[in-house]
């Protein structure tokens, strides 16, 4: 996990710009304002900080944590720049540890497809540790359907102006393995070339439930991405009583 996003991880968004993050961040703070009086939050996975800034500016204050320094570097840049105070930190969801506990944690866009089978119990302890009595934890992930399915061994790209990027997925045993090579084209004009490999992990709605229950939590919700269907993404919220 440490080494994805390292070349691309200041264009996250610029990438991710077709993700209605928009109607994504409003459907979030729905579901937060719903669940509780909250006022305190942590974003895990935050990327370049999108729905940090976005939980801030409505009025919580959240903390966002990555494992990509890059990320983290665009995010604080992000940040500064819309006027948001908030810290990020490098972490791992695998090793989270806060000092002060948090009323809600959140991990959004398949943060939780990036850990092994193995590693989602000890995961959800650590987010479980991290909140306070009565707190939550919504997250989503991208669907097994989707994993196998949709990205499976395909093949996508896309020609851009300043981007252009080639990303070719293969099965594997537990989800897919995508090897993505970068052109970013330089103020000069000329194109710098950059690989990453991502490994994304395949989990069924029925082993988060069941990991997110061993962690502690003891209600846990489910739907489609936005409210919808469960086709390619799931949404899970868990509450700790």
């Amino acid at each position: 996990m440490a080494q994805s996003y390292s070349a691309l991880g200041g264009i996250f968004e610029y990438l991710n710009a077709d993700c209605d993050y928009l109607t994504w961040s409003q459907y979030l703070l729905n579901k937060i304002k719903r669940a509780g009086n909250y006022l305190t939050g942590l974003d895990i996975g935050c990327g370049n900080g999108y729905f940090t800034r976005a939980l801030n500016k409505a009025g919580y204050r959240v903390d966002g944590v990555d494992v990509s320094e890059s990320m983290l570097s665009r995010a604080k840049q992000l940040a500064s720049k819309e006027g948001v105070r908030c810290e990020f930190l490098l972490c791992d969801i695998t090793k989270l540890k806060v000092c002060k506990k948090v009323d809600f944690c959140t991990a959004v866009n398949d943060c939780v497809n990036y850990v092994p089978k193995t590693k989602l119990k000890s995961a959800f302890a650590r987010v479980y540790a991290a909140t306070n009595v009565n707190g939550a934890f919504f997250f989503d992930i991208s669907s097994e359907n989707k994993i196998r399915n949709i990205l499976g061994e395909n093949l996508f790209g896309e020609d851009g102006e300043k981007i252009s990027y080639l990303w070719f997925n293969k099965q594997i045993s537990d989800g897919v393995q995508m090897d993505l090579t970068f052109f970013m084209r330089g103020e000069n004009g000329l194109y710098s070339r950059f690989e990453e490999t991502h490994i994304q992990y395949a989990h069924t709605e029925e082993e988060i439930v069941s990991a997110l229950k061993q962690a502690g939590f003891n209600r846990i919700e489910t739907e489609g991405h936005l409210g919808g269907d469960k086709a390619e993404r799931i949404q899970f919220a868990a509450f700790k009583r």
